[in-house]
């Protein structure tokens, strides 16, 4: 009973530590902001218009929203990237060098865009993992030339493999200066602009000044949703934890019910030994112990079996996660690259002591009425039982 509660306690606690892992690789403090279409009239104008963000737009929310930290533009195409022989589609994303702090973009080889590569426009590239593999296999990419819509682009850096999900996880992206993407495509208008918050306990008030602030300049009211789309990642993640946190009651509850049952069984062997001992309980209250003196003697033999038992469980549940492994998650549906981010069985002392409480409590729950039992015998029928 024990091993249930702790395996199922530790699986709730390692899908919690999966999927909020995912969520994290987004940066825990960003807010992205993309253009949409108002659903609502507003300024005398019909619903139905479409909101377009420019770089005057992001410059609006960095003057004005005092609890914004950074901002960066994103506008983003899909190439094809060549080297020799090999050629594949990748999205290429241009964006400002402090979104690698933002996003958490760190770099295996190389570096990260500079503030010089913006102004000189230069044509340099920071390629993810899984675009390395293809592109390179085994051989080093920093300091070669790719061609990037038929631009030639030196690769300045390779990111580090991070878990990442969604229809196109960092590992699979490319990126280049905002500047340079001007060479590629029109960026007058922008993908998506990307806000990073002070602090992650502000998100909502970031959210709410963003939509007022580019309501007014774009004419759309802040009430309607529709007009900007807006991902908070922060938010994402306390709706993951109220989830995720409900699984593990519900997990608990399971492992108690279980632990209970057996709970039942010690019970029943308690009350087998108290009949087997009437005539010893009879002899130890003619010699005078008093009903406490029995009731903790039964109490505690009935710890004493649950706690046994308790400790062979814990030894059992940690030798079933070592044998389990990690279990598919992340990896079941986006590959090797996303491994990191599946369901490990890591068995931490909060997990061990919420088990003990709940193995307490059957314990005594367990040994209880057998005590009570065997300390009100009368001891001259207890004597005279055969």
């Amino acid at each position: 009973g024990i091993a249930t509660v702790v395996i199922l306690l530790s699986y709730g606690t390692g899908l919690e530590r999966a999927v909020v892992a995912a969520f994290e690789a987004f940066g825990t403090k960003v807010i992205f902001v993309s253009p949409g279409r108002t659903s609502q009239q507003a300024g005398g104008e019909k619903a139905g218009k479409w909101i377009r963000l420019q770089l005057e737009d992001m410059e609006l929310i960095q003057a004005s929203v005092p609890l914004v930290k950074n901002v960066s533009p994103e506008s983003r195409a899909s190439f094809r990237l060549s080297y020799g022989t090999r050629s594949q589609e990748f999205e290429v994303f241009g964006v400002y060098p402090v979104y690698g702090r933002m996003r958490k973009m760190d770099v295996s080889e190389g570096r990260w865009l500079g503030a010089g590569d913006l102004l000189e426009r230069a044509r340099v590239v920071v390629i993810g993992s899984e675009v390395t593999r293809r592109l390179f296999s085994e051989r080093a990419a920093v300091g070669e030339a790719i061609r990037i819509g038929g631009m030639s682009f030196e690769v300045a850096g390779v990111l580090r493999k991070k878990v990442s999900v969604g229809d196109s996880p960092d590992n699979r992206r490319v990126f280049i200066p905002f500047s340079t993407m001007g060479l590629l495509r029109n960026t007058r208008y922008l993908s998506s602009i990307i806000v990073e918050a002070e602090s992650a306990a502000v998100h909502t008030k970031v959210v709410n000044e963003i939509r007022a602030r580019l309501g007014e300049r774009l004419g759309f009211r802040p009430s309607d949703k529709r007009a900007l789309g807006v991902w908070d990642v922060q938010e994402e993640l306390d709706e993951v934890r109220i989830i995720t946190g409900a699984l593990k009651v519900l997990l608990a509850v399971i492992g108690a019910l279980t632990l209970a049952i057996g709970g039942v069984g010690v019970m029943n062997i308690m009350l087998v030994s108290v009949t087997e001992r009437t005539r010893e309980i009879g002899t130890q209250k003619a010699l005078g112990a008093r009903q406490r003196h029995i009731l903790t003697q039964f109490l505690a033999e009935a710890l004493l079996i649950t706690f046994a038992g308790g400790l062979l469980g814990m030894c059992l549940a940690y030798g079933v996660a070592w044998a389990l492994g990690p279990l598919p998650l992340w990896s079941a549906f986006y590959g090797e690259e996303a491994r990191e981010a599946d369901i490990i069985l890591r068995i931490s002392w909060q997990t061990l002591a919420l088990a003990a409480g709940i193995l307490s409590a059957v314990g005594l729950a367990a040994g209880l009425w057998p005590a009570v039992r065997a300390s009100r015998l009368d001891p001259v029928e207890a004597l005279r039982y055969e």
